[in-house]
């Protein structure tokens, strides 16, 4: 675990890279016009994935300097693992699906990069305007957690209490949203490498900081980036697939990991003031 003591805002969040290159140089590109250092830069983990630029897109994010959490993702490769690790059900198409790109991946990754995946901290802690934050892969309890807003009360609440904070970042779900939990919240900033099966080519991110009131906000907020590029180079490095379509069209090839809720979702176009969150202080 990294323990990054009290720390000021504004924190820019993002998860899920996916090997998606051109979404990490657009998220970097934001942090640098924000003039964010990357120490105020947090990355949830799954730096590769579904698209066609693993190498660069690690090397891109190790050269930037920012605070990277161990995914399911990075903790496979690290371990020389035959899978992501992202808990898809055998045959399904997220299945099928992750098993043509883990192991285009694999042939591209160095060793060099398995080792730093291997050091990377599976939590880290901060505290920021007098609330403790924990940031987590998946869940407090397990790495490859899916937790979507809808998951079941009773979920969020066990995890919250084994935080031991105020606030939980999770990512590995692809999907942002910012939910209440008695007196906790969780939060999840998206995924910057795919979007968020709204139906529109747009990826996510999250700016954390005080308000003028000194209130923390947690505010959501959508990545615009040279889609049409990622796509086109998956296509020549033959993964003409669901994942390279759905780069365009903004929708997952497959429903298979989500709750009915999200799954009736699939299409409608989030907005940043329908996920922000403002925590009184």
């Amino acid at each position: 675990m990294l323990n990054l003591g009290k720390v000021k805002g504004p924190l820019l969040v993002f998860g899920g890279p996916y090997s998606n290159l051109q979404a990490l140089e657009a998220i970097k590109h934001e942090a640098q016009r924000l003039s964010l250092p990357p120490e105020q830069c947090i990355c949830t983990g799954d730096i590769v994935a579904y698209c066609a630029q693993p190498y660069e897109t690690v090397e891109l994010i190790r050269d930037w300097g920012i605070y990277c959490l161990m995914g399911n993702c990075e903790e496979s490769f690290a371990s020389g693992s035959d899978d992501c690790g992202c808990g898809f059900e055998e045959g399904t198409q997220c299945d099928l699906l992750s098993a043509q790109w883990f192991r285009y991946a694999n042939e591209q990754l160095s060793s060099q990069q398995r080792y730093w995946f291997a050091s990377l901290p599976r939590q880290i802690r901060f505290s920021i305007q007098g609330l403790n934050a924990l940031v987590v892969h998946g869940s407090v309890s397990s790495i490859n957690q899916f937790i979507f807003e809808s998951t079941h009360n009773s979920i969020f609440e066990k995890e919250c209490a084994l935080s031991d904070a105020d606030i939980v970042i999770g990512g590995h779900c692809g999907i942002p949203f910012t939910k209440k939990v008695g007196k906790h919240i969780w939060h999840n900033a998206g995924a910057i490498g795919m979007p968020a099966n709204d139906g529109t080519p747009r990826t996510w991110y999250s700016i954390i900081n005080s308000d003028d009131n000194n209130q923390l906000s947690l505010n959501h907020h959508a990545l615009s980036y040279d889609h049409l590029s990622a796509q086109e180079i998956m296509i020549k490095a033959d993964m003409d697939n669901g994942y390279a379509a759905g780069l365009h069209s903004g929708l997952w090839p497959s429903l298979d990991v989500l709750p009915e809720k999200e799954k009736q979702q699939q299409g409608t176009p989030k907005t940043a003031n329908q996920l922000s969150f403002k925590a009184i202080t």
